[in-house]
Formats: C-alpha cells, structure tokens, sequence
C-alpha cells in the first residue's frame, strides 16, 4: 500500500513529460516547400473575411517575436495557417501558440474560441473534421502549455468560411487555418 502511494507524484511527473514529447514529435521539422504563410511574405490587404476574427499585419515587430505583446493584451497575430491536408502545427507557428498560451494563462477569465477552417478541396464531411483537428491540435498545444481546458471552446467551419475566394494555391493556403477568437 506504501508503495502504491509512493507511484503517484512519479506516474503524474511521467503523464506531463509524455504529454511534452507528444506535442514536439507532432511539430513540423519547418519550412514549407514554397515559402508562403509564414507571417512574413506580405499578401492581399483585407482579404479577411469579417467576423473571422483576423486581424491585420503579420505580428513580427523590430526586435520582437511572432504574436508576442509585453503589456498583457491579446497577441496581434490570430491565425496560424497549415499545410495541405495536414492537423500538424508548423514550427514557424509555434511562438504566435506559446504567446497565446501566456496570455490565457495570465488572463484566467479570458475565453477563446478556436476555429478550424480547411480549403474547399474535398467533401463537406471530410473537411469539417480537418477543420476539428487542426483546432484540436492547437487546443493540445494551449494545454500542454498549461492554458485551462474551460479557457478553450473548439468549432470547426471546414470549408464554409473561406479567408480568400480562389481555385489556387494562393487562396487554398490561406484558407488552411485555425483562428483565435477572443
């Protein structure tokens, strides 16, 4: 029985460190094969669509790191884009997540909304989940980083809220997102 007691701290210590290797072995090795939707390249002004809860510039300041604010207020950068077919966070992403995270964690009674878009590429059903599991991951990602699960509500758009109309690869990528709506 002393034994058994004695397993708990270790097997909790054991299920976070877990929990950390999930999300850096799920995380991109970076870059992407063209280049596009890092938060640098400069695209279409405006090409928000209202409501998306998308905010204007790419949230890279002289001497600052994506999506980060000193003062406490919500992280400019609210988008993070993904590859084709993918739920997996890019690397280039992962400061704009952890700056999020900080500010959820500071801000206890903050709520946010993640959602999950796709592109228009494949059936309705099929892009509703991809949709989910690209807001999922984000959601592992804020709780790994300690942000509280009754802090994060998740919904899926799939292809119905399209950031940019488009039948190229221009518009499909910014397409591929999750939002944070706050």
């Amino acid at each position: 029985m002393q034994l058994k007691r004695g397993l708990k701290p270790y097997a909790r210590t054991l299920a976070v460190a877990l929990s950390l290797a999930f999300v850096a072995g799920c995380s991109s090795s970076g870059g992407t094969q063209d280049g596009s939707m890092d938060g640098t390249r400069g695209g279409a002004a405006g090409s928000g669509v209202a409501g998306s809860g998308q905010v204007g510039g790419t949230g890279l300041g002289a001497g600052g790191t994506a999506g980060q604010q000193a003062d406490g207020r919500i992280p400019e950068q609210r988008t993070i884009y993904f590859e084709f077919d993918s739920d997996r966070i890019r690397s280039e992403f992962e400061p704009v997540l952890s700056a999020h995270a900080r500010y959820l964690r500071s801000n206890g009674s903050a709520r946010v909304v993640l959602q999950g878009h796709t592109d228009e590429r494949g059936t309705r059903e099929y892009n509703m989940a991809l949709g989910e599991r690209r807001a999922r991951s984000v959601e592992r990602f804020l709780s790994v980083q300690g942000v509280s699960p009754s802090q994060v509500e998740v919904v899926s758009y799939g292809e119905e809220r399209p950031a940019a109309r488009g039948q190229n690869e221009e518009a499909y990528a910014q397409n591929r997102r999750v939002v944070f709506a706050y």
